[in-house]
């Protein structure tokens, strides 16, 4: 029987080892904390939980948001109550479900810290802390700090983004996005099960600056941070020229999530491509028509077609939108004047929430709608000078 060794039990490796358990593959995961919480929003797009629907049914303690705030400089703020709702978990309570379903499915759960792989003629051979053990085939799942150099993705420091932030004991009811002028990035607030999770993240701004500008928001809306818990991580977000050479796959070794930098470069979003690509590569291996020298170029098509494009589209797109202005104003800032005065482009960006409007078809999208916008814009404008109203979408 081929034994397969996931390195790593966050969202990517958990899942890939439930499916390749559930195949009769022995599997084991490798991991030195297992579930753990790690530090972000947490939230779950309904293109996660539509595909996958035991990510929302479930027992597991969760919060569904639909209600959403957006802001900007200059352009003030537009609530927007979502057609389909975030799932928003404790990453401590998503990782522990991901791994009990996985050990359901037959998988071995190892509390161990990988410290080298090597390939032999049958395989591999993994040095942990208390010992060596051999597999047929590896799943990187180590996540973006991956200590295994020859294997997983390879970037440069301009191919990651700081994400930090706090865990306050408070509540509300929505989500805030905030977004700031000449600032590849954005503040977020995620209501969850007991606390908030209120963070940062972004690109071309050192952590402690990153932390500076986050507390100042804190402190005007009123969010005490001094009785907080702090995170801080490091995520992928690959430019545009680190999608064609990125190394994702190798003779008898994939990457998935994290560790293969599949992570959207615009949001930071990271457990739909975890959950996505560990299903995409647990099909490679299940393959019993694929050769093993094979099985690398397979997942790479298979990535390339399912996702690859779009994250390489947002990777052209994420600076555009973060940095450039339109019609004399930053592109977040028109984009919440948009939807104050445009159901037809609210409807845009509540796609994009709900991740079903992909980046290589945005650009058409908005060309087709743009004259019948425009007129909703103008329309709008007028008739809120002659009765004013609360703006909320």
């Amino acid at each position: 029987m081929k034994r397969v060794a996931v390195l790593g039990g966050g969202p990517a490796g958990a899942f890939a080892a439930e499916r390749l358990a559930s195949a009769g593959l022995d599997t084991v995961v490798l991991d030195e904390k297992l579930a753990w919480e790690k530090p972000c929003g947490g939230g779950l797009t309904y293109k996660a939980y539509s595909q996958y629907p035991f990510l929302i049914q479930n027992s597991t303690p969760k919060r569904l948001v639909s209600d959403t705030c957006l802001s900007a400089p200059q352009a003030g703020s537009v609530r927007m109550t979502l057609t389909q709702p975030m799932v928003i978990y404790s990453r401590l309570d998503l990782n522990r479900m991901l791994l009990e379903r996985a050990e359901r499915a037959g998988a071995q759960l190892e509390k161990e810290r990988v410290l080298e792989v090597q390939r032999d003629s049958a395989g591999w051979r993994i040095r942990t802390r208390h010992g060596t053990l051999k597999a047929d085939f590896c799943v990187v799942a180590t996540g973006a700090r991956n200590p295994l150099r020859n294997v997983g993705t390879e970037w440069t420091r301009a191919d990651t983004m700081h994400a930090l932030g706090y865990y306050v004991p408070a509540d509300q009811d929505h989500i805030d996005i905030q977004f700031f002028k000449r600032f590849e990035g954005y503040i977020w607030v995620f209501p969850r099960c007991g606390h908030l999770s209120v963070g940062i993240c972004g690109k071309g701004e050192p952590a402690h600056a990153l932390r500076a500008r986050l507390e100042r928001y804190m402190n005007e809306k009123g969010i005490s941070y001094k009785d907080g818990a702090f995170f801080s991580h490091v995520l992928p977000s690959l430019e545009f020229p680190a999608w064609r050479r990125n190394r994702v796959a190798g003779d008898r070794w994939v990457a998935v999530g994290d560790a293969g930098g599949l992570c959207d470069p615009i949001t930071g979003e990271g457990i739909y491509y975890a959950i996505r690509s560990a299903d995409l590569a647990s099909q490679v291996v299940i393959a019993d028509s694929l050769a093993p020298a094979d099985q690398h170029g397979a997942y790479r098509q298979l990535l390339q077609r399912d996702f690859g494009y779009d994250l390489e589209m947002a990777a052209c797109l994420a600076k555009r939108l973060f940095l450039d202005k339109f019609l004399f104003s930053s592109v977040p800032a028109r984009m919440i004047q948009f939807m104050r005065r445009s159901p037809r482009f609210c409807g845009l960006i509540q796609d994009l929430f709900a991740g079903t409007q992909s980046y290589t078809d945005l650009k058409v999208r908005l060309l087709r709608n743009l004259n019948g916008t425009l007129h909703e814009i103008i329309m709008t404008f007028l008739f809120h000078r002659l009765i004013p109203g609360e703006n909320r979408v």
